[in-house]
């Protein structure tokens, strides 16, 4: 497949009153034309902060790319200025934020906010572009969207905020789409209606989609690839059927043990004990050891390398190096991976259990 974005080495820090606090710290990921990458990890973890850098939207001068490449179809974005970023953004990368009532201009009827981006990036007449407005609302789903786009947000329902959002986000036929946490602030109904809706304009568009969540149970019918990030790096990569069903991390097994399925038989879920370290002082070795409970001696002192499980799949712990004791995930995280085959809700399992 051919390479849309590679990321190589990426560091981002933010100038506090508290020191330089690490964010992101030597992240390496790319993304193939028309698949979708998931990140997922806890709050603090690195993910949104890696999606604004290759917006060029971090908050300036406090935060800033320390170092690293983001190369978009081969040509290196970090060097850009903001006047060459704003003609990207829409156009090449577009971005569907958390919550649609702070996306969306409360003053600005939701056709002409779909409007500006056609307007200013393909140089769209105002009649074209409302032509267009209306097609879009029509792909996202939207009824009735010639009388829809003369309304305002806040006569829309949390749903078709988001809709109109992602409408937005798609005028103008991005290469990349990256959607941060887009079905957090909606209900579960609402959720699934959005995730399919994604896969579905995925589909026709062939776009590129990049897809943060700190819910692994949302990643599962959507992701091609899952990328577990933990204090600022990449702790496992893989396929979506290697994550859920051959996870090698400890860290990746506790966000499976702590995702609750429809087949849990009655079990509790595993919470990870612990808080996510201070990023202004990152620990020495493994930052994920004082809350793992399989933690080896080496990692208080060194940090593992990302370790090759296949061609596809790669995890930094050094329980893969070949002296490691052999340990298997707990019990309880076999369990819900057991129960995601079950009930089918990871990717190329039918409800059924048929492939």
């Amino acid at each position: 497949m051919d390479k849309l974005l590679d990321v190589k080495d990426l560091k981002v820090s933010f100038n506090t009153f508290s020191g330089e606090v690490q964010a992101v710290r030597g992240v390496s990921f790319d993304v193939n034309k028309g698949e979708t990458l998931a990140i997922v990890g806890e709050s603090g973890s690195g993910k949104s902060v890696t999606t604004k850098a290759l917006m060029q939207l971090l908050p300036k001068p406090q935060g800033f790319i320390k170092d690293g490449q983001i190369l978009l179809e081969g040509e290196d974005i970090v060097q850009k200025s903001e006047k060459e970023m704003q003609k990207l953004r829409g156009q090449d990368i577009s971005m569907i934020f958390q919550d649609p009532m702070t996306s969306l201009n409360p003053t600005m009827k939701v056709g002409t906010q779909i409007m500006e981006p056609l307007i200013k990036h393909q140089k769209m007449s105002r009649a074209k572009a409302k032509e267009r407005a209306i097609e879009l609302l029509e792909l996202v789903g939207i009824p009735d969207a010639s009388t829809r786009i003369t309304q305002y947000p806040h006569q829309f329902s949390g749903g078709m905020r988001q809709r109109v959002v992602i409408a937005i986000a798609l005028a103008c036929d991005p290469k990349l789409l990256i959607a941060d946490e887009p079905t957090t602030a909606l209900d579960v109904t609402i959720q699934a209606q959005i995730l399919e809706l994604m896969k579905d304009i995925q589909r026709k568009t062939e776009s590129s989609i990049i897809f943060i969540t700190h819910d692994l149970g949302v990643v599962a019918n959507v992701a091609d690839r899952v990328a577990v990030m933990y204090a600022g790096k990449i702790v496992e990569i893989g396929t979506a059927d290697e994550i859920f069903y051959n996870p090698k991390h400890p860290y990746t097994w506790g966000l499976l043990g702590s995702m609750p399925t429809l087949d849990n038989d009655g079990y509790d879920l595993i919470a990870i004990p612990g808080s996510p370290p201070d990023m202004t002082d990152p620990p020495k070795g493994d930052a994920f050891a004082p809350r793992n409970e399989y933690a080896l001696k080496i990692d208080e002192e060194l940090e593992p390398p990302l370790f090759k499980v296949s061609d596809t799949h790669y995890a930094a712990t050094w329980l893969l190096h070949e002296d490691a004791p052999k340990i298997e995930p707990p019990e309880s995280v076999k369990r819900r991976m057991q129960g995601i085959a079950n009930t089918g809700t990871a990717p190329g399992v039918a409800k059924d259990g048929e492939k």
